[in-house]
């Protein structure tokens, strides 16, 4: 839950390595270094950071690992091309989400959501055990009580992993990532807490998949999965219109 929570307490990376990494992520994904570039020198980029050469050294080979850079022998480290990026990263994905101009990364992000949450949806309904209905209820529950803004996102997000966990396929909880990242955006910029009615149909469109899953009803529980997904994603856009 990292992005999530990164967007709720604004927290700043906590030490030297994992400032350099953020900073250049940022810079990368912002087009400040666009593809193709040579970063800095290790020497100048120390002295920018006030870090030693040992500390840059790994926060390169973090980045490298996300795909971002790629070091070259007497040439020095080259930013790759985006599609050599790891989307699926915690980090990319948050440094994406705080430079986007346009609507369009957004987008990208829910489709990839409408093509697996829905058949998790129908997975959960043909496999979830009673414990793991109780638990999709209860985080409802909790949706629909949240008396904050950070409590409704962390219930939504607690409520979607948990749904992919009922689909009993560990590949789907892998892209729990991509819903975080949706969330927190939802959570910057278009939250349905602070409108009563607003919340209140938020968590009954979610308690509408949980309701199919426990009739074991696949078709209606991708629906209504998949109508949960089109609505926040059409808040949001909603939301940034104005912006462009």
């Amino acid at each position: 839950m990292d992005v999530l929570k990164s967007a709720i307490s604004g927290s700043a990376p906590r030490n030297s390595h994992s400032r350099v990494v953020d900073e250049l992520g940022r810079a990368i994904v912002g087009g400040t270094f666009i593809s193709g570039t040579i970063l800095p020198g290790d020497i100048e980029l120390a002295q920018r950071f006030k870090v030693s050469r040992t500390v840059l050294r790994e926060a390169m080979k973090t980045l490298a690992a996300k795909g971002m850079v790629v070091p070259k022998t007497r040439i020095g480290t080259r930013v790759t091309g985006r599609n050599n990026w790891n989307l699926f990263d915690a980090d990319v994905l948050a440094w994406h989400l705080e430079s986007a101009t346009d609507t369009r990364f957004l987008e990208h992000l829910s489709e990839m959501r409408l093509s697996f949450e829905p058949f998790a949806a129908r997975l959960a309904s043909e496999r979830a055990s009673s414990d793991e209905v109780r638990s999709l209820y209860a985080q409802v529950e909790e949706m629909e009580k949240a008396n904050s803004m950070e409590s409704f996102a962390l219930a939504d997000l607690d409520f979607h992993m948990a749904l992919l966990g009922a689909s009993g396929n560990p590949f789907m909880y892998s892209l729990g990532a991509l819903i975080e990242a949706a969330l927190a955006t939802s959570f910057r910029l278009s939250s349905p807490f602070g409108e009563p009615d607003l919340q209140q149909e938020t968590a009954l469109a979610h308690r509408r998949i949980v309701d199919a899953i426990a009739a074991r009803n696949p078709e209606n529980a991708a629906e209504a999965m998949d109508r949960v997904i089109v609505v926040g994603r059409d808040r949001i856009t909603g939301a940034l219109s104005p912006r462009r």
